[in-house]
């Protein structure tokens, strides 16, 4: 799955920031911009980069905040962030009519169907699931953080976070797919009540 390229820095962050969050930043920051010039090396388009992107962004401004003010209250709200940013750039992509997803799907996609109205429907639904679980996440994880409720339950916050939505886009366009074939399917077929044309006997 193409898609979870874009969460690497996020989970190197994650394992390094231990050592330090300055540290855990920089290290998801390099992996980020060297993601997308591998990537863009490689030919991949810039609509399928739009998460690396995002991130690089994202990793810079916490890298610089880091290493300037290493005792910042907002250290301990990184994780509350990080989702709280995925959310916002998914609810950014819809807003303007590209989802995120949609160049990322071009990729195991057949060209002659990029532009038909179902491959922009099943990305639009893809894409709104992505950004409701990014949301929903940040403010368990908020939640969480106020209720001191523990690494446990934050992880497990996070791991559902996306463990939901990969899920989902693993599934959902497989579904949608037979439906539509049932659907051209029966399109083809006479209705029951029809009545057979039998051929003439000559």
């Amino acid at each position: 799955m193409h898609y979870l390229r874009g969460f690497i820095p996020w989970i190197v962050f994650a394992a390094v920031a231990g050592l330090g969050w300055q540290w855990g930043a920089l290290s998801a920051l390099v992996i980020g911009v060297w993601l997308i010039i591998g990537s863009r090396s490689a030919g991949v388009a810039g609509d399928a980069l739009i998460l690396e992107g995002s991130t690089v962004v994202y990793f810079a401004a916490v890298t610089a905040l880091a290493f300037t003010f290493p005792h910042s209250g907002l250290h301990p709200w990184t994780g509350v962030l990080s989702f709280c940013w995925l959310a916002a750039t998914a609810w950014a992509t819809l807003a303007i009519g590209r989802p995120f997803t949609l160049g990322i799907a071009r990729r195991s996609t057949p060209r002659e169907v990029w532009d038909t109205p179902q491959f922009l429907h099943v990305n639009v639904v893809i894409t709104r699931v992505w950004a409701a679980a990014f949301t929903l996440t940040a403010a368990a994880q908020a939640l969480c953080r106020l209720a001191h409720a523990g690494s446990v339950a934050t992880t497990a916050c996070q791991v559902l976070g996306f463990l939901v939505p990969v899920l989902f886009t693993s599934r959902y366009p497989k579904v949608m797919q037979a439906r539509w074939a049932a659907a051209m399917a029966a399109q083809r077929l006479p209705a029951p009540d029809a009545p057979v044309q039998m051929p003439a006997h000559r």
